[in-house]
């Protein structure tokens, strides 16, 4: 499996923001089966250390949220945002290819733009090609053109804005979105 789902959770919406939380699970979007997974917890001081800045907005957003998914991210179990980012570069090369794997998030601007970001901000070699990033947002646009839906219809498993847990989530809808619109005659 090549196909790898990212997604995070961060006290911001710019490509600065500080990053919080990291889930990712390979997946094969012609089946739907889905393999490996990653998931850490990173300490926010840390983030903000390494020149992260947050912003007021997504931390009040937060504070709305329900307690499983601020409880998901204030974990003791934290690391800092260098061994998380060299942790998911490790499981990228343990896992796949590294110049060949294509990373799935949502948004052409946001996971994959703040992922990168925060690679470069330690100083640590983002793992994929730039080039290799798709954009989970695009597909669910196209799946909608057809009739199709899933991002809506598919039940959500786990606690919403857990990383890994939308990180399943998503892999399990562009899968069924992508076997809609590249297989449509098994569908």
């Amino acid at each position: 499996m090549n196909h790898l789902m990212i997604d995070i959770e961060s006290m911001g919406t710019k490509s600065n923001a500080p990053v919080v939380s990291i889930g990712a699970v390979f997946f094969d979007p012609d089946s739907g089966e889905s393999g490996p997974e990653f998931y850490q917890v990173i300490d926010l001081t840390s983030a903000m250390a390494s020149g992260a800045v947050p912003d007021g907005d997504t931390i009040l957003w937060w504070l709305k949220q329900s307690p499983e998914a601020r409880a998901a991210i204030t974990t003791s179990d934290s690391v800092s945002i260098n061994a998380a980012l060299l942790g998911l570069s490790a499981f990228i090369k343990d896992n796949t290819n590294a110049d060949r794997v294509q990373i799935w998030s949502n948004g052409a601007n946001f996971d994959g733009v703040i992922l990168r970001s925060s690679y470069e901000r330690v100083d640590i070699p983002c793992p994929w090609k730039f080039w290799n990033e798709l954009d989970v947002r695009t597909i669910v646009a196209m799946g909608r053109a057809v009739g199709f839906d899933p991002k809506r219809d598919l039940p959500f498993e786990g606690d919403q804005h857990n990383a890994l847990a939308d990180a399943r989530h998503q892999a399990k809808y562009v899968s069924a979105i992508w076997q809609r619109i590249v297989k449509p005659e098994i569908v």
